[in-house]
């Protein structure tokens, strides 16, 4: 059994900031708005992808914002969404995996009650504070690079994570990432391979954890290179190299297994 999983957005989905071309599906809409896309290759390759391999949805997003996408497949079997605080089985939460997610995480809870005071009465701060599902949290900040350097010179690194993407900032138990979450699924479903393609900061820890990874050519400097690591260059289509090479690698996988 190979497991693909895979980050969704700037990964596979794209919001419609970003410029995909004409030559694009609606995936997303929100308050009766598009707001995000993948390109028509994209959605071929996917379909192809599914045949070969268990597909895993592997997001930050909750599981109310993961519920908004729709790839035009069928409902994957397995996500994991809340950055793998939770696990979709069917599209049902499992209640096993998110006890054992808060379980794991316990040891950050004074930290992570630490960092939303911080942000409480912090002036940057311009959107309200989430603690998602006792597992992380979330808000929108003014000068959010100045707020997660601040972060982290003043709660202790060792318990949580802090990162932005744009201006959402992010406090995050330094045991709840992809990384920890692929490996945990790896061991639940016996899987002999997991193939991961990740765009960002957040998905560092499951490129380490993967057996096979695809990145984009801006993420190479943010982690040491090792193992099998394939690298997208700038100027191609993110979302369909990915796909392109998990197709070649179930290919070579299956080969090495007759």
């Amino acid at each position: 059994m190979y497991i693909f999983n895979s980050d969704l957005d700037n990964t596979l989905v794209y919001s419609y900031k970003h410029n995909i071309g004409t030559d694009k599906i609606n995936v997303e809409i929100y308050k009766n708005r598009e707001i995000s896309y993948i390109t028509k290759r994209t959605s071929r390759l996917l379909n192809d992808v599914i045949k070969k391999v268990t597909f895993v949805p592997t997001t930050t997003r909750t599981v109310e914002q993961y519920k908004r996408i729709n790839l035009g497949i069928p409902d994957p079997e397995y996500a994991l969404v809340c950055n793998g605080g939770i696990l979709l089985e069917n599209g049902e939460e499992n209640p096993e995996w998110y006890i054992d997610s808060v379980n794991m995480v316990k040891d950050s809870e004074e930290e992570i009650k630490r960092g939303i005071r911080l942000l409480e009465y912090d002036t940057r701060r311009n959107f309200e504070l989430r603690f998602i599902r006792g597992l992380f949290v979330f808000t929108k900040c003014k000068e959010p690079e100045t707020v997660v350097t601040d972060l982290r010179n003043l709660l202790d690194n060792s318990k949580v994570d802090v990162f932005n993407n744009g201006t959402k900032v992010y406090i995050l138990p330094k045991k709840l990432n992809k990384g920890t979450a692929v490996t945990r699924l790896k061991k639940k479903l016996g899987a002999d391979k997991v193939i991961a393609a990740g765009d960002s900061l957040f998905d560092i820890p499951m490129i380490g954890n993967a057996d096979y990874a695809i990145i984009p050519y801006g993420l190479k400097n943010q982690l040491s290179l090792s193992g099998n690591i394939f690298i997208v260059n700038e100027k191609e289509m993110f979302s369909e190299k990915v796909l392109d090479k998990v197709l070649e690698l179930c290919k070579e996988m299956e080969g090495f297994y007759e």
